[in-house]
């Protein structure tokens, strides 16, 4: 049921989003809008090395990203230089095509790899409201469904 559930997410998702990245270190926390490449159930996107984000992510490599009505927990690490990454260089110059001529070969860019450990997820079926819970972890699913206020809780 997992790799079924996960493989439509990641569907749905798509190859490339902007999504909202926040990352946090020494009792603060900061959030930015990020273009974002998706291939192989990771997230990928390029920065300037000096940025806050990549010193918050250099003290705490938990981050979350936030897309829609998806929020996602992960662990970010750098992966070197956007152009060493031939899948990442490809679906970036397709989606962001701006980004990619205006960034990429900039000294001082590189490379995010953010790995999921667990996404949520609220979803309407037939009208009810759903939450989604994935654990890339532990590779479980479960739903919460809503149903007049009180929580029933399906494992699947």
């Amino acid at each position: 049921m997992f790799n079924e559930q996960i493989m439509k997410l990641f569907q749905g998702i798509g190859e490339a989003k902007k999504a909202v990245l926040s990352t946090s270190s020494n009792n603060r926390v900061t959030s930015r809008m990020m273009s974002f490449v998706i291939y192989e159930r990771k997230f990928y996107c390029q920065t300037d090395k000096r940025f806050l984000k990549i010193e918050q992510i250099s003290n705490n490599p938990k981050v979350s990203i936030c897309i829609d009505n998806i929020q996602i927990e992960g662990i970010a690490q750098i992966i070197g230089k956007p152009l060493e990454n031939k899948n990442f260089n490809i679906l970036f110059k397709n989606h962001f095509k701006n980004s990619y001529e205006n960034y990429s070969f900039l000294e001082n860019e590189i490379l995010l790899e953010i790995t999921p450990t667990f996404i949520s997820v609220w979803n309407y079926k037939e009208g009810i409201p759903i939450r989604e819970y994935y654990s890339l972890t532990s590779k479980e699913y479960k739903e919460e469904i809503y149903i007049g206020g009180e929580e029933v809780v399906i494992k699947r």
